[in-house]
C-alpha cells in the first residue's frame, strides 16, 4: 500500500464523516440561531429554553436522517471491505 492509496483512503473516510455529520450539525446550527433570535426578541434568558429545543431538533433530525446515514455508512463499509485486497497487500 503506497502513500497515494493511504491518502485516498483517509480522504474517503473524512468525506464520509463530513456527510454523515452535516445534516445534524446544520439543523443544530439553524435551531440555535432561531432559538437565540427568539430569546433576544422575548428577553427570555433561561438556559433550559435554549437547550430543550436544540435537543429536540437533534432527536428529530436523528430520527429523520438515520436511515440515510446508515445507508451511506453501510455503502462506505461495503466498498472498503469489498476492495480489502487492495489495502491488505
Amino acid at each position: 500500500m503506497n502513500a497515494e492509496q493511504i491518502a485516498d483512503l483517509i480522504r474517503q473516510t473524512f468525506w464520509t464523516t463530513f456527510w454523515l455529520g452535516l445534516p445534524l450539525l446544520a439543523l443544530g446550527f439553524v435551531t440555535g440561531i432561531l432559538v437565540s433570535l427568539i430569546q433576544i426578541v422575548t428577553s427570555i434568558q433561561d438556559s433550559s429554553f435554549g437547550a430543550v429545543p436544540r435537543l429536540l431538533a437533534f432527536l428529530a433530525a436523528l430520527v429523520i436522517f438515520l436511515p440515510w446515514m446508515l445507508a451511506r455508512l453501510v455503502g462506505y463499509t461495503t466498498a472498503l471491505f469489498g476492495d480489502f485486497s487492495r489495502y491488505a497487500r
